[in-house]
């Protein structure tokens, strides 16, 4: 159940401009988490509705496209996560345009939900339920998971490039600058490894392989598994990138050990590559250094009431943890070495 009549008024609002769900009686339930959006889960009895091929509805004023493209009369019940921008989206760096977009092409490579509603310019999604468990820290700690996780990911870099590319470097320094015109805490002596930064960056370029289309905020909480395989949702920041900083990043986000961050990549590219367990462990030192400003951000809008700043620091901690370390200029070395 939503949590109050207003909350009600204003979720069926969106709901009854969603060709998918106008019209139909429908049960809607929140969703836990989500720190950028509300989210909802609304089933529907089966009756006829209108359907637009890939979820993609045109812009008001545009052209419609071919009949046969369109509408297509459907009898089943909808079973869908309706997600709705909470309006932080720009000082954050997401484009909604792009997460729309990314998320068909994910759909198409068979690993993300199928898209069955947008609203443009208004931050509403809505995408079919996918049945399974929502992996945990812990479950993917425990290994078990590990390579149906890079069999997804797998399935997702080879499948149709994303709309626009994702980079940290550049992000992190976006992050920065929102950070420095607010007014935002800033995690204490944050610019003192900028340097490290700027090392890594260098290493990276050396062994550059091109970029695929990366979901690149795989949380546990992204991953579902349906018994079989593993599905990703959640494309706000997806865009093409470096498959080695996906993998870091699930690494760091989940507290892997060396050794799974290792059998992971492993599983990845299906044979033992150093360079690129290198850089996927060196990705993951960059991005809790980027992320961490993201939750600075966050602290300072104060929208939700989350303790966005503990959250952030312990981020920053492992990043700064690694950059000290006596084996960073190791690592930097590994990550140039050739296969």
């Amino acid at each position: 159940m939503v949590s109050g009549p207003a909350e009600t008024a204003s979720v069926d609002a969106v709901l009854d401009r969603l060709p998918v769900l106008a019209g139909r009686p429908r049960s809607v339930a929140a969703l836990p988490g989500g720190l950028t959006n509300r989210n909802y889960r609304v089933r529907t009895a089966g009756g006829s509705i209108p359907t637009v091929a890939g979820g993609i509805e045109p812009q008001p004023g545009a052209p419609r496209p071919p009949v046969d493209a369109v509408v297509r009369p459907s009898t089943s019940a909808v079973d869908a996560v309706v997600r709705i921008d909470l309006g932080q989206s720009a000082q954050l760096g997401i484009d909604r345009g792009n997460e729309h977009a990314n998320t068909v092409a994910a759909h198409q490579a068979g690993v993300g939900p199928p898209v069955l509603g947008y609203l443009p310019g208004e931050g509403v999604l809505v995408v079919g339920w996918i049945e399974g468990r929502t992996l945990s820290e812990d479950d993917l700690r425990g290994g078990e998971p590990l390579g149906r996780v890079a069999d997804a990911c797998r399935r997702l870099h080879t499948g149709p490039r994303f709309r626009d590319d994702f980079d940290m470097f550049v992000l992190q320094r976006r992050y920065r600058e929102s950070v420095r015109a607010h007014g935002y805490r800033l995690p204490p002596g944050y610019d003192d490894y900028a340097g490290h930064l700027h090392r890594a960056r260098s290493a990276m370029a050396e062994r550059d392989e091109g970029t695929v289309p990366c979901h690149n905020d795989l949380l546990a909480a992204n991953l579902i598994d349906d018994g079989d395989r593993v599905w990703i949702i959640d494309y706000e920041y997806s865009g093409n990138n470096d498959a080695c900083f996906e993998l870091g990043n699930v690494a760091f986000e989940a507290g892997l050990t060396a050794a799974q961050l290792a059998d992971l990549v492993t599983a990845y590219y299906g044979r033992q590559r150093a360079n690129r367990i290198a850089r996927a462990e060196l990705w993951g030192l960059v991005a809790q250094y980027g992320w961490s400003l993201w939750a600075s951000i966050q602290d300072g809008v104060g929208v939700m009431d989350f303790d966005f700043w503990s959250w952030g620091m312990a981020k920053y901690e492992r990043a700064v943890a690694g950059f000290t370390a006596p084996g960073f200029d190791d690592l930097l070395d590994a990550v140039r070495a050739p296969d």
